[in-house]
């Protein structure tokens, strides 16, 4: 297993599709890497402006009313939470059709848009902060929201486009990203884990419903993973992130019906996959920076190393 860096210094970069999915996803790695003295931003796509309110005790009068702008202020409570920084690519949310068949996306909505519009401001974006690390969503959008699964084309093609000069010229000097990730939160063996916990403990476990259902032909996500990420001193700030959120988190609900002591004692990382590098590194990594060089800061496209 490749030794962790411990310089700070360095520049990440999360895009992700909602307000709200920072905080479910890798938050307890972005809160590390912050408070280690690195640059964190996370680049929300759109504005969230679709979703439903989820927390029961905020589904009261005048919040589904300006729930765009209610959104920005629970974006800015749950980065202020992580200690990162954060901005808007200014897109608009597609929201989950549901029916069947299913509706059509509502026109000019985030998923609906050529890939090439939003990869063009994500890239100008990359080339102004010009991190090192990127992450973002696998192939199926971590599940099969299509902001989720946009959002992974746009990072990906971002990731290609934005140290190579002949794309976007307009879009700001060419900065190479050195590796790409996916970050994977829906580990069965994880929940597994819990599950067991819980019975001895004489409870009914939450996730027992969940999997009994599981269906094999998803795939093993453990067999995906490449960095395991050890956060659990961040656990307490990623839920603090969480509840800032307060129309999409139920604090009762089941991001918290694992007692944190348990999680920091049984699985106390973030798993990542590394889909992309542009520096030679080794498997299994418990860093992301894993042979990132700051005296090696270069622009343009550089050669693709192996993992």
């Amino acid at each position: 297993m490749t030794e962790s860096r411990t310089q700070g210094g360095y520049r990440l970069m999360a895009v992700h599709a909602h307000p709200d999915d920072e905080s479910s996803k890798g938050a307890a790695t972005s809160a590390k890497y912050a408070a280690e003295g690195n640059e964190v931003l996370i680049v929300t796509l759109t504005g969230g402006e679709r979703g439903d309110i989820l927390n029961p005790a905020m589904d009261r009068p005048g919040i589904k009313e300006r729930m765009s702008e209610v959104r920005k202020e629970e974006m800015a409570k749950a980065a202020a939470a992580l200690g990162v920084e954060q901005t808007w690519l200014g897109f608009v949310d597609s929201g989950l059709p549901e029916g069947d068949p299913l509706p059509p996306l509502p026109e000019g909505s985030f998923a609906t848009l050529p890939v090439e519009v939003p990869t063009e401001k994500l890239v100008a974006l990359v080339r102004k902060f010009r991190p090192h690390v990127m992450i973002t969503y696998d192939e199926h959008g971590g599940y099969p929201h299509p902001d989720h699964i946009m959002c992974h084309k746009v990072s990906v093609a971002a990731f290609e486009a934005a140290g190579d000069p002949a794309a976007f010229p307009d879009a700001g000097e060419p900065w190479t990203v050195s590796k790409l990730y996916y970050t994977h939160g829906f580990i069965r063996d994880r929940m597994v884990l819990f599950s067991e916990e819980f019975e001895k403990n004489g409870q009914e476990s939450p996730f027992a419903d969940w999997l009994s259902k599981w269906d094999p032909s998803r795939g093993d996500l453990m067999g995906r993973v490449t960095t395991q990420v050890e956060c659990a001193e961040y656990f307490p700030q990623r839920d603090d992130a969480l509840r800032a959120h307060a129309t999409q988190i139920d604090p009762n609900g089941m991001f918290f019906a694992v007692p944190l002591e348990w999680q920091e004692r049984l699985w106390p990382t973030e798993e990542y996959e590394l889909a992309q590098t542009r520096v030679t590194t080794a498997i299994p990594e418990t860093d992301l920076f894993t042979g990132v060089s700051l005296d090696d800061e270069t622009v343009g496209v550089g050669e693709q190393a192996t993992s």
